[in-house]
């Protein structure tokens, strides 16, 4: 089965993916990578790369709409695991890379 976000990555490059940091590995049970995030307030951290523009996650690897691939598919947070394909966030954001909704 082929997995249609690997031919894509445009939530990768459209929306600051932030989350609870102690998802980070600074916490005891996290594993999201520290030094691929930064601090948005006292709370919550972003992947580096989504906090400003343009945006484009530092995990995520290739090339938009053709091939790509998350550097930390097992360890990201839970804002990717939670991420839809197919939902109007997805479509959103296929469409501001120039690809088809699905």
């Amino acid at each position: 089965m082929s997995d249609p976000c690997q031919s894509c990555g445009a939530c990768c490059a459209s929306f600051r993916v932030s989350f609870y940091w102690a998802e980070s590995d600074v916490h005891p049970q996290g594993t999201v990578p520290a030094h691929l995030t930064q601090k948005v307030n006292d709370h919550y951290v972003c992947m580096q790369g989504t906090g400003q523009f343009p945006v484009r996650c530092v995990a995520l690897q290739g090339e938009l709409g053709r091939s790509v691939g998350c550097s930390i598919y097992p360890l990201r947070s839970s804002t990717c695991r939670e991420f839809e394909a197919g939902s109007e966030s997805c479509n959103q954001a296929r469409q501001s890379i120039g690809l088809a909704t699905m």
